[in-house]
């Protein structure tokens, strides 16, 4: 479902309203809470749902071989593949899709879902031309930078601008790159650039949640930002994510995402690609508690 014009006209009446996003007077206000659930599919896919509305995290379920966690690392010439019957199994419905950023594990089956379900997606603009070489309709997509509060029937989205995550000795990442104007066609895991990284408060059912789809975040997006559940990734530890504790205000639960290996296929239990104990201590030094979900389960907040 796509956000009227009228819509983000209340939305930003809404946000000048109640100050700065992280909402303060909301935080005191009563709150009324209905279930949500959250089903993960592996790497940052997530289902959030509460009733009807349903929002979408990186939704890349087809999982093809990479390489990714091997010694020798990604080949960048590994073909995107989209498997249908696979995407099908477990998605059928969304109202929003957040793309975190633009490499494959998060945006190659993007496109698909996006015909499939009809659902708005938000993402940078990088991503947007991205997504329009890949032939998704123009029309579902919509370009966000980071500051947008974004009203849906059911929920709303908070976008923040974020970072990803470093590593090695010159504190890079794979594929790096922005594409301002309709590139070919991707065909291989290289064509996806990064494109730019953004995280996303989902309010729903009256929980907020924090979206993060690296262990790297923006620290003077996130200060004093207030939310129920944080999705953290592992890596950062110890400086990032301390960090990230000490920069929002106090939350009460941490699950953990993007921990697997997403060589493995999704019908089969979750295999680390590194130890959770750090980002477990993390979080229990934080005062949280912490919740790793395995391939397809599901949990109800």
């Amino acid at each position: 479902m796509k956000v009227s014009r009228r819509g983000m006209l209340a939305g930003a009446a809404a946000v000048g309203a109640v100050g700065v996003i992280g909402f303060e007077d909301q935080a005191t206000a009563e709150v009324t809470r209905e279930p949500v659930e959250l089903t993960w599919f592996g790497t940052h896919a997530w289902e959030i749902r509460c009733g009807e509305a349903v929002v979408v995290t990186d939704p890349w379920l087809t999982r093809f071989r990479t390489g990714t966690f091997t010694p020798a690392g990604a080949d960048p010439k590994t073909k995107l593949v989209i498997k249908p019957e696979v995407i099908d199994q477990h998605l059928s419905t969304a109202d929003a899709i957040l793309v975190h950023h633009g490499h494959y594990d998060h945006m190659a089956d993007v496109p698909y879902v996006a015909k499939r379900t009809q659902a708005t997606v938000l993402c940078t603009e990088t991503h947007a031309n991205l997504l329009r070489a890949m032939k998704t309709p123009d029309d579902l997509l919509s370009a966000v930078r980071g500051g947008e509060y974004l009203p849906f029937e059911g929920f709303s989205i908070e976008v923040f601008p974020s970072l990803h995550s470093c590593s090695g000795k010159r504190h890079t990442y794979a594929y790096p790159g922005y594409r301002y104007a309709v590139p070919p066609r991707p065909r291989v895991i290289e064509d996806l650039v990064e494109g730019g990284t953004l995280a996303f408060v989902i309010t729903i059912g009256g929980l907020r949640i924090l979206s993060l789809s690296t262990a790297n975040f923006d620290p003077n997006a996130l200060r004093d930002l207030q939310v129920d559940v944080v999705l953290a990734a592992p890596g950062g530890e110890p400086g990032i994510t301390d960090r990230l504790f000490q920069t929002i205000k106090p939350v009460r639960k941490v699950i953990a995402t993007h921990w697997d290996d997403f060589d493995k296929p999704l019908d089969e239990p979750g295999v680390p690609w590194t130890d959770l104990t750090p980002l477990r201590t993390s979080v229990q030094r934080a005062g949280a508690e912490f919740v790793v979900l395995d391939h397809l389960q599901k949990v109800t907040l």
